[in-house]
Formats: C-alpha cells, structure tokens, sequence
C-alpha cells in the first residue's frame, strides 16, 4: 500500500501507439516507403515498429471511419524527406501542418525533431545510430521555460 495514499500517479510519456489496420504486409510498406525504421516484431496479427525506447504497434482491426481530428504527432530526423517521400508516393498532406492519412484513415502529424520540446536522450539515439539535429531557438526557449533546456 502507498505511503501517500492521495498520491496521483505522474504521466512520464508514451510507451507505444497502436495502429489499426487491415494489412499488415501493405501497413509495412506504406510506412517503410515514408520512413526508415527497424521492425522489432511480427505476429499473425501484429507487427511493431521500433523507435527506440517507444513503438509503433500496427494490428489488424481496422473497422471505423478515417481519423478527422484524432492523430499523433511523429517526431522525425528529416521533414524534408519525409516530404519528398510523399511526392514520390503521391501522398498528399491534409493540411499545412504536414498531416497525413494512411490508407486506413490512421492521421500521423509529420512533426521536425528539431523543432519541438520533444527529445531523445543520448544514449537512446546513439542505439538508434541517429545525429539529432540541433535544437531551433524556438525550441529551445520552449524546452528553457520548464528548465529542460539543453546544455
């Protein structure tokens, strides 16, 4: 029993995000033409793309209408490859802020490593052999108002 029994727990992240899909086989191509990643797993029913210490868990089970306003947002290395990866796919954003659908209505917001207060630690990109791109002044002074900053 706790010590503090009025203790709320403290949200620390996201572990995983889980995917609905119908194909796993075509899930893993359309995400593997957009992005370089590393598969950490497969079942009959599941597969789970790695990102380090988090994943992507894709699943088959796809049933309701296309996300409209429900999405996550994916921290990448490049946008611009990202972007260019799109042209070559035909994938269209769905909006200015680099939204995408996937073919089974998942939304993924195509968010710039460089410019959010979301950050790996070193050793996690060092496993993932990643260079993050430096932080943007925006980023920065955002990370600086909660005193996570880099050094």
């Amino acid at each position: 029993m706790s010590d503090k029994p009025n203790r709320k727990a403290r949200a620390l992240g996201i572990n995983h995000v889980v995917l609905e899909v119908d194909d796993l086989d075509k899930a893993l191509e359309f995400y593997g033409g957009l992005f370089e990643f590393e598969l950490r797993g497969r079942s009959d029913h599941n597969a789970f793309i790695d990102l380090g210490d988090q994943f992507i868990q894709l699943t088959l089970g796809r049933t309701q209408a296309p996300d409209t306003k429900r999405h996550f947002g994916f921290v990448v290395d490049d946008r611009e490859a990202v972007k260019r990866a799109m042209d070559r796919l035909g994938i269209k954003s769905i909006n200015d802020r680099l939204n995408i659908l996937d073919p089974w209505g998942n939304r993924i917001e195509i968010v710039p490593y460089d410019d959010c207060q979301f950050t790996k630690a070193a050793n996690i990109l060092k496993c993932m052999s990643v260079d993050a791109p430096a932080k943007t002044a925006n980023a920065i002074e955002e990370l600086k108002k909660k005193g996570m900053a880099p050094e």
